[in-house]
């Protein structure tokens, strides 16, 4: 019999790879290959033999010393993940015998999770301070190898699906498709494509212009001004593709406008969104930051308001009672704060906002927690760096919410909220084999949830 050990190092810089025979390691230095190697070239050989054991048609078995499965309340120890092509076929007491051809990953060191899942990102952009030039200087094609960049990125760090909300040249459409193709690496993408906004908005990309550019766009490029104006932008975005529709319901922390919580939908144009949507099988996502903006919202049938950074008890009972979840983004309100101490980095109507709005975030989420809002992960990365998003988990846990909790909000929790909960965000036979790893136990120190060393997607190895 011969079967393929593979043990990663906790940090993922080192393998040793072994062949096995009869049962038991070979000790002739001929059938052993132990070293120090780059994580380039120890990607390269684990998916060369993870390939080669595919193409004989071998299980993977993941002995993971640690087992969250993200439905669960409580970890699990020394568990056999058996994974046949991009499928779980079963979860196994103890570290199950291989059989002959199928390849072991040893992580008895580590805790193993599902994929994990960030519901607001924005894959086509990462803040800075020349992000309102960029609007000018860069063309559509700059924009995809981005997006393409931070979907490797985002991946790397172990999150296996995101909610893209709101891009750029409805690029993360077209990267979705490629993702899903297998042409490129990258996370399983929900796309709203473009945000919708009103004439001065959040979502306005022409704030700030010069008055001479005489820019007025409309429903195709996301600005509506009445009810029917947004009908036909949501179904221009059923046209484009996407899978969502985000609004932007209130002012916001980078928009180059005044204001960032009045209300920015009249009820009509709301109702309209959320009607319209309905009809083409696409649920909205409204970016909120002030209260009345929020109300509106919720009562008009929104799944999910982002960032919700003046929530208020009536708010939070509103949402409770209509099912409407809440996607905090602490981390974003967090980085902006401490931008906003930089002169120079913020135009000069965005710095005051930030200053003031990143504050409350933390805030508000403890309260909402407490509260028993519904609450999903979502950090707003593209705002911070893409790779940092794992950064919310010790965010949330500062809020009050319970490390398993917290990882159940980016894995199980996510994924009955994207509507995948049947393939996808809990480890279990018959779900897709979306696996990560980390060292040592995230529910003793959540921080660890940002040093991902193994990540699986659909039955492939990527780090």
């Amino acid at each position: 019999m011969a079967y393929l050990l593979i043990i990663a190092a906790n940090l993922g810089i080192s393998f040793t790879i072994w062949r096995t025979s009869g049962g038991s390691p070979a000790l002739a230095e001929s059938n052993k290959l132990s070293r120090e190697i780059t994580m380039k070239h120890a990607i390269t050989i684990f998916v060369a033999l993870f390939l080669s054991a595919q193409t004989a048609s071998a299980d993977m078995l993941i002995y993971a010393g640690t087992l969250i499965d993200g439905e669960s309340d409580r970890a699990v120890t020394e568990r056999t993940i058996r994974i046949t092509g991009d499928t779980i076929t079963g979860i196994e007491n103890g570290y199950t015998i291989p059989r002959d051809g199928d390849v072991v990953i040893d992580m008895k060191t580590s805790t193993v999770l599902p994929g994990l899942m960030d519901t607001h990102v924005h894959l086509t952009g990462e803040y800075s301070a020349n992000s309102n030039l960029n609007r000018f200087v860069l063309n559509e094609a700059d924009y995809a190898f981005d997006a393409a960049k931070h979907a490797r990125r985002t991946l790397e760090a172990g999150f296996t699906v995101v909610r893209n909300l709101g891009d750029a040249f409805n690029v993360t459409i077209a990267l979705r498709k490629a993702i899903a193709a297998g042409d490129v690496p990258g996370p399983m993408i929900f796309s709203a494509g473009s945000s919708l906004a009103s004439t001065g908005g959040h979502g306005d990309g022409t704030n700030g212009w010069a008055a001479r550019f005489d820019a007025d766009p409309g429903p195709k490029d996301g600005i509506v001004n009445s009810a029917e104006d947004a009908r036909k932008a949501v179904r221009q975005r059923y046209k484009d593709g996407a899978d969502w529709i985000k609004i932007t319901a209130t002012g916001g922390v980078l928009s180059v406008a005044k204001s960032g919580q009045n209300p920015q939908f009249t009820d009509e144009e709301f109702r309209a969104i959320v009607e319209t949507a309905t009809d083409y099988g696409m649920k909205v996502a409204a970016h909120a930051h002030g209260t009345e903006g929020m109300k509106r919202a919720v009562i008009a049938g929104v799944a999910s308001i982002e960032h919700g950074t003046y929530m208020t008890p009536e708010v939070m009972k509103l949402m409770k009672a209509h099912g409407t979840f809440y996607v905090p983004t602490i981390l974003a309100g967090s980085w902006v704060a401490e931008k906003a101490k930089i002169d120079g980095f913020f135009p000069e109507l965005v710095r005051p906002k930030a200053a003031e709005i990143g504050p409350i975030s933390l805030g508000t989420f403890a309260a909402a927690y407490k509260a028993g809002v519904p609450i999903v992960f979502g950090t707003d990365t593209g705002v911070s760096a893409h790779g940092d998003n794992a950064q919310e988990f010790a965010l949330m846990v500062a809020g009050g919410m319970p490390p398993m909790e917290a990882i159940q909000s980016a894995t199980g929790v996510a994924a009955d909220f994207l509507g995948i909960g049947e393939t996808h965000g809990r480890l279990q036979a018959g779900k897709q084999a979306d696996i990560i790893a980390v060292p040592g136990n995230p529910l003793a120190d959540i921080t660890l949830m940002e040093q991902v060393s193994f990540v699986m997607k659909g039955g492939t190895i990527y780090k």
